[in-house]
């Protein structure tokens, strides 16, 4: 028996991901009888029948013959919804939406999605929104791209072909290759990319042919369902009134009945027994929803509202499995925990720890910052707590963070971290956190290196200016000019011509202040107990700063970070 596939919807913050949503589950609405859409928990699904009525020629004209039951999108905007429902070995979604603004190309969330896909091997589709907006577009409502383009000026179809191509190069940067979808070749070695408009519903049909023509034609063994029992993934807890806690479900395979025994992965797997199975009226948002209809079965692939005993403690994105026996409660024990802990850790190593809202979200974040070569000594899902930071407040300063996705810190937790200097990034989108943690390191680095060039003498050389000689000695007191590096109180000085060491700066003053340093260029007086002016140095003398082993060991391992006349004055030291 073959399931309609999961569609997941990703792409970057504001290119138009919601709205394509919205205008899809529009569509099916005001195109076909009332129940030809059901909505589900974070879901909607549209069956073939309704499809078709949408296409309509389209799919002869393309020459697709629908067999699959039809299409389960997944109504979570944002690449959150794909990571954070996960099954046993991959991700939910058998194919994607990758949505992409016309006139903005790929941006940082669309890459980090891209990443994402490639992780999971999840195939996917391009939808470039916003095709309304092309310069001199007639807009059509609801009438297919590819119809419609046939009615379009040379120049706006030249402008469209400039953009498309903008985001075929940037896929070919990613190692994708790509074509507008009515002009691809091979389905299996290029990325279709069809464009749409919400506004308007251009596109949405052939969209709609083209990802259930893939999904069927290319997906037929992983859409077959397996066995009887249920296989799932938690998306939401909620408290409802009458109900208690109750968890919404995305059954991706078999199926889960009234009075079935459930499995859900956690700290500790929780079992327990299905009270009720709930679903929303025809044509309404399970968000807003407060009357739902029970059903004594559901079948994958679905939304389902689960009520049953002993859900408080349930974490989304963890799987659950479902059976009728009791017998096989075991079993189904070690599988969701074998799948839990495949994904957390914690380790002895230095690293950032990591923490949550969901198995999926946290698995995203491990890749991606592995990719990025950051270690990492935990990862978990769950609020922070002062425990979490008391294990890293003893580590190395570039690993004392905890970088929180989309989860709770805890208040003791919180000004614990402030108190022992441990760093807490806390973001709903994860390329923010990403910058946010970076941004953090950088400044770390830079602070680390600026106090390790605190700490010892850098190159610097000054000349002793003719007829500014103030006092001749204890201390002698005379104007210079800063030739290269920074000057700075407490360098101890040599003559250049010969390296006989002159001695100490005391005090250096700019227009009678006291400063501690004068950079290159400047002309300051410098006052220094040891020498004589006439005797160990004259008027015109070159005094340059006297370097040990150690200074020009350090100097050598940050060069990269020292001025150019510094490193110009370094290669004269052996």
């Amino acid at each position: 028996m073959i399931r309609q596939p999961i569609v997941a919807v990703l792409g970057h913050v504001d290119h138009g991901k919601t709205s394509l949503l919205d205008r899809i589950r529009g569509t099916a609405v005001t195109k076909i009888e009332a129940g030809g859409i059901t909505q589900h928990v974070g879901a909607s699904e549209i069956p073939a029948d309704s499809i078709k009525k949408i296409c309509g020629p389209l799919l002869e004209r393309m020459g697709v013959t629908l067999t699959i039951p039809g299409l389960l999108f997944l109504d979570t905007p944002g690449h959150e919804a794909f990571t954070t429902i996960r099954k046993r070995g991959g991700s939910i979604a058998d194919i994607a939406i990758l949505v992409v603004d016309l006139h903005e190309s790929l941006q940082q969330q669309s890459l980090e999605s891209i990443e994402i896909l490639k992780h999971y091997k999840t195939p996917f589709i391009v939808a470039a929104t916003k095709l309304d907006r092309i310069s001199g577009w007639k807009r059509n409502e609801d009438i297919p791209f590819i119809q419609n383009v046939e009615n379009q000026s040379p120049m706006a179809i030249d402008e469209l072909e400039e953009k498309i191509y903008k985001i075929v190069g940037k896929l070919s940067e990613h190692g994708f290759q790509s074509e507008r979808f009515d002009r691809v070749s091979d389905f299996t070695k290029q990325i279709a990319i069809v464009p749409v408009s919400s506004p308007t519903g251009e596109g949405i049909a052939d969209l709609l042919m083209t990802v259930a023509g893939l999904a069927q034609q290319f997906l037929k063994e992983r859409l077959e369902i397996t066995g009887k029992d249920g296989e799932g993934t938690v998306l939401e807890v909620k408290e409802i009134r009458g109900l208690g806690t109750t968890i919404d479900v995305i059954l991706y395979n078999g199926s889960i009945e009234k009075n079935d025994f459930i499995v859900i992965g956690g700290k500790e797997p929780i079992v327990t027994k299905v009270k009720a199975l709930l679903k929303p009226p025809a044509l309404k948002q399970m968000g807003m929803e407060k009357n739902f209809v029970q059903t004594d079965s559901v079948h994958a692939a679905a939304g389902i509202k689960i009520s049953a005993p002993d859900l408080e403690k349930v974490v989304a994105g963890n799987p659950l499995l479902s059976t009728p026996d009791k017998n096989e409660i075991e079993k189904l024990k070690s599988l969701v925990q074998k799948d839990v802990q495949s994904v957390e850790f914690s380790a002895e190593n230095e690293g950032v720890s990591i923490k949550t809202d969901t198995l999926g979200s946290l698995e995203a974040l491990i890749k991606i910052l592995k990719d990025s070569n950051v270690p990492i000594r935990k990862a978990e899902v769950g609020p922070v707590t002062k425990l979490d930071v008391m294990e890293i407040e003893n580590s190395n300063p570039e690993n004392r963070a905890i970088m929180v996705f989309n989860n709770e810190i805890l208040e003791d937790a919180e000004n614990y971290a402030r108190t022992q200097k441990v760093k807490i990034i806390s973001s709903n989108i994860i390329y923010r956190l990403i910058e946010e943690y970076q941004k953090w390191s950088q400044e770390l680095k830079k602070n680390s290196i600026n106090e390790r060039l605190e700490k010892i003498t850098r190159p610097a050389e000054m000349r002793i200016l003719p007829g500014f000689v103030f006092r001749d000695s204890k201390p002698a007191v005379f104007g210079v000019e800063v030739l290269c590096g920074v000057l700075k109180t407490g360098y101890l000085m040599k003559r250049k011509n010969d390296g006989k060491t002159i001695g100490t700066i005391k005090e250096l003053q700019d227009q009678g202040q006291n400063v501690a340093t004068a950079e290159k260029g400047k002309r300051v007086a410098v006052s220094m107990d040891e020498p004589a002016i006439g005797r160990q140095i004259n008027e015109g003398d070159i005094l340059t700063a006297v370097l040990d082993e150690n200074d020009i060991k350090t100097l050598r391992e940050l060069y990269s970070n020292l001025r150019e006349d510094e490193k110009n004055l370094l290669a004269n030291y052996s």
